[in-house]
């Protein structure tokens, strides 16, 4: 080295005809750079002498030649490696003992390279694909049917069920009718459109009706007491000469006893039992 600095620093031995360092501006000779300022090595615990390269790594030196894989001894000088619990292992070494392996092609993920994580297993990133599409998923909304992992697309294409009413995909819940599925706002009343779902409906040319719409379009009126016949829930009723009567209406008119099941007769629109048309 040719230099301004005629003397080390700090012994102030003459520099002229020898080696020196500089440290922040200052000379010094060979023997006392090393002794003052030398990182010791992590392998050999020897210090790393101005005139050798001193490979750092997170506050850590060795030697060129000490800085190799803790296990195979392997050099690690510019090649790619890992550290584990203070230790360095080339790829190779840190992927037979601590990588995961990918839970599709089952093959070590290498560090380094990305890794994708779903329900507690690993994936290469180009292995977590669609199912159907084979596209990556990366970090895009998926669903899981059968082990298999699909985009929202593709599900719902190949599985999702599509409301019979307004056509779109069905992605919770719903409603069956007729054996076709609904989503549970759409399966409405056919006259007053209230959501049905969860609440007693009659089925009339295969639209639902909420009780009191099919009451008010379609339900006979009982020839006693005028209200609608719906026979909700099997309840019975009695019809005859295009009249009808719910089941508990069916008396006779003047001693009001039960005529379901029982003989009677009739005098204009007033139904009797047979004692009473008889006196």
């Amino acid at each position: 080295m040719t230099s301004n600095h005629t003397d080390c620093h700090y012994c102030l031995q003459s520099l002229r005809g020898r080696k020196y360092a500089l440290r922040e501006e200052n000379a010094y000779c060979v023997t006392c750079y090393d002794n003052l300022f030398a990182n010791p090595c992590e392998e050999c615990k020897q210090p790393i002498e101005c005139d050798s390269k001193d490979l750092a790594y997170k506050g850590r030196h060795w030697h060129e030649r000490c800085f190799k894989c803790a296990k195979c001894s392997r050099s690690l000088v510019e090649k790619p490696f890992a550290a584990k619990d203070e230790l360095l292992l080339c790829t190779e070494c840190y992927s037979d003992e601590y990588s995961s392996k990918c839970f599709h092609c089952q093959k070590t993920i290498m560090p380094g390279s990305r890794k994708m994580e779903f329900k507690g297993s690993s994936w290469h990133e180009s292995c977590f694909v669609c199912q159907y599409c084979r596209q990556p998923l990366g970090t895009k909304p998926l669903i899981t049917k059968d082990n298999e992992n699909y985009c929202v697309p593709c599900f719902e294409k190949q599985f999702a069920h599509h409301c019979y009413s307004c056509k779109k995909v069905i992605t919770s819940g719903g409603v069956t009718y007729h054996d076709q599925p609904w989503h549970k706002e759409c399966f409405v009343c056919a006259g007053c459109k209230t959501q049905l779902s969860g609440q007693r409906f009659i089925s009339k040319d295969e639209y639902p009706y909420c009780v009191d719409c099919f009451s008010k379009l379609y339900a006979k009126k009982c020839a006693a007491c005028k209200k609608p016949i719906t026979a909700l829930g099997g309840a019975k009723f009695i019809s005859f000469e295009e009249r009808q009567w719910h089941g508990e209406c069916f008396n006779c008119v003047k001693c009001s006893v039960s005529l379901v099941g029982q003989g009677f007769l009739t005098r204009q629109d007033d139904v009797l039992c047979d004692e009473c048309g008889s006196a």
